[in-house]
């Protein structure tokens, strides 16, 4: 009984020692957004609780960049991506886990293939057929948004998390859709979304924060400043020959607001998601 609660202790005391280590960054960049400018905030040790505290570097981003202006572009593109993604992932999953046809185990591995080829390999081709269709902010602000959604729209994670929780799904509830009159399409949307809705919930998650924090490919598309996303955005707050390392700080963790407000609002749905994604393979 000691030896499991020392083994319990241990766990414990190395996940809470991972856990600080992982948020220790963020602490820092809280700390050095609210530190005033009389105050060295590259000093070493470094100093977590501010001297000279002030709220004036957040004032100061919201004054020196149009924040809204590259939050509601952000909002713009993070959510045509997460729509897109449950709506495509879905679609492209269902046939995968119920439907039978030729080709269908060498489909499913030729996407999961995909997972291993990094954005940055195929950014240099998917950035000329952008040009090509004209879907740049220089034609119009319409075009610009669907540049920077479209390469992001689908892909194979979330494919493979949606085939595994319609896996998951009781071919009994289709069968008895089926003997009461439902159709394929209603089968799917009716029956086995309502039931997959958590992993819709943690796609939906990884999808936001993916889109949420793009920075490389957003600052090679875009021309216009009117435009920018977030991360862009915030990013010209660094100067040529100098930065102002506190408003970077507080612009960086006004950005991280939406992204906690997403999660604590789905997550209810996030571990039984995850679970889900892990059941049948």
């Amino acid at each position: 009984m000691k030896r499991v609660k020392f083994k319990n202790l241990y766990t414990h005391l190395i996940l809470i020692t991972v856990s600080l280590l992982s948020i220790f960054p963020f602490i820092w960049l809280i700390s050095t957004s609210l530190k005033g400018s009389s105050e060295n905030i590259f000093a070493y040790p470094p100093q977590i609780i501010p001297t000279d505290f002030t709220w004036a570097n957040y004032k100061g981003v919201w004054d020196k960049v149009d924040f809204i202006g590259y939050f509601i572009n952000s909002m713009i593109v993070a959510g045509g991506t997460v729509i897109l993604n449950l709506i495509l992932s879905a679609m492209a999953g269902y046939p995968l886990a119920r439907m039978e046809f030729r080709g269908k185990k060498i489909t499913f591995f030729a996407v999961l293939a995909t997972i291993m080829i990094p954005f940055q390999a195929i950014m240099l081709p998917v950035y000329l057929i952008t040009l090509k269709l004209h879907l740049v902010d220089s034609v119009n602000n319409v075009a610009g948004f669907i540049g920077l959604i479209m390469p992001f729209a689908v892909n194979a994670f979330g494919i493979f998390l949606m085939r595994q929780a319609f896996l998951g799904v009781p071919k009994e509830m289709e069968e008895a859709a089926i003997v009461d009159g439902c159709n394929v399409w209603q089968v799917f949307r009716k029956v086995l979304l309502p039931m997959v809705k958590p992993s819709l919930a943690v796609l939906a998650i990884f999808t936001f924060i993916g889109s949420w924090g793009e920075f490389l490919w957003p600052s090679i598309v875009l021309t216009k400043e009117s435009m920018y996303t977030l991360p862009v955005g915030v990013n010209n707050l660094q100067g040529m020959f100098s930065s102002n390392w506190r408003f970077i700080a507080a612009g960086s963790i006004l950005s991280t607001i939406p992204i906690l407000i997403f999660f604590l609002c789905m997550q209810r749905y996030f571990i039984s998601g995850e679970n889900e994604g892990a059941v049948k393979g």
